[in-house]
């Protein structure tokens, strides 16, 4: 959708989740692999995913996350994205991972695990990117199979894995009865964020902020709608992980000229740029930058400070933010 040119600056990306990252391409590779046929109505006659809003969008990411079935499959999801994050001079990638999906397609978290593991190190080795993962959990499935998730996560440690994040319907599945779920995976160390303030208004963000733990928010744009509530995130310097086209693409603001990114700026509240689900709404995490760059008026150096802001936010070991940060005003590698 932004089809913008890619900054030559550093970069990185906190919020991007694992199944969204695979193109229909590689859906297809993998379908063909596992012997399946593509399902029903997932591409449309361009070759691009099939979705006409945001309910829609959401039964065909679970379409083609049904095509995802082994750790190989998951090996290569991960690889390749990495890999291609790398070729647009990102350093440092946060997947957003569901053992949900996962366990839907009949793989068990430690295979699961074991796939993405693999992408993780083999991007490394090749491509010189770091990768990390904050299991998630789909508000939709309920209270109990959140807390389920974050009991498994709490009881696996892993250096890899770094953070929890909830997704789903914010608005149907208000954040305060996860409150015990936040709790556990506060208390195994894990970074928390969760997704508001996206196809909810500032009650969620409001809600989002009091879970255990948390110290950003995914999305979390229509703060913007209270001021009071975008005085206290930047009182509190809570992390946005904002998503300009998936914002766009999904009707949350009608064009980029309206989108509050430059508004939040302003007003000190500390932001990111991400992708979301990239081939979903025809975007790159280097293209973000270059609707950061081209439609907000950011020049390179405060383009670099939006990725020493994600480097800060990361929930990677601090000697590996530090290594990362000290290298930001280095040429990227590949541009």
């Amino acid at each position: 959708m932004s089809a913008a040119a890619i900054p030559a600056v550093p970069k990185a990306e906190l919020h991007v989740h694992l199944e969204g990252t695979a193109r229909p391409e590689l859906i297809r590779r993998l379908a063909v692999r596992n012997g399946l046929a593509l399902p029903d109505g997932l591409l449309a006659a361009d070759d691009t995913f099939h979705w006409t809003d945001f309910p829609h969008f959401l039964r065909t990411y679970d379409l083609a996350a049904s095509v995802i079935r082994t750790a190989q499959d998951y090996r290569d999801v991960v690889y390749e994205y990495l890999a291609a994050c790398a070729a647009e001079g990102v350093r440092y990638v946060e997947l957003i991972s569901s053992p949900d999906h996962a366990r839907a397609a009949g793989l068990d978290e430690a295979e699961h695990r074991a796939g993405i593991f693999q992408g993780i190190d083999d991007a490394r080795a090749q491509a010189g990117i770091e990768g990390r993962i904050l299991v998630s959990v789909v508000r939709n499935l309920g209270v109990e199979a959140a807390e389920r998730v974050a009991a498994e996560a709490a009881a696996m440690p892993h250096e890899y894995v770094v953070g929890f994040n909830m997704a789903g319907d914010e608005a149907g599945f208000p954040a305060t009865a996860f409150t015990r779920a936040f709790a556990i995976a506060r208390d195994a160390g894990l970074g928390c964020t969760c997704h508001a303030g996206e196809h909810a208004g500032p009650e969620s963000v409001r809600a989002a902020l009091a879970l255990p733990g948390l110290v950003r928010l995914s999305h979390g744009v229509r703060a913007v709608e209270d001021p009071e509530l975008v005085r206290e995130l930047a009182d509190r310097q809570i992390v946005l992980e904002v998503c300009p086209t998936s914002n766009v693409a999904l009707g949350v603001y009608p064009s980029y000229d309206a989108h509050p990114l430059p508004a939040l700026l302003a007003a000190g509240v500390p932001v990111t740029l991400n992708s979301d689900d990239p081939p979903y709404f025809g975007s790159t995490i280097g293209e973000e930058y270059g609707v950061a760059r081209d439609r907000f008026g950011l020049d390179d150096a405060a383009l670099v400070g939006l990725t020493d802001t994600a480097l800060r936010a990361a929930f990677a070991p601090d000697a590996l933010r530090d290594r990362l940060r000290k290298g930001l005003h280095s040429t990227p590698p590949g541009l």
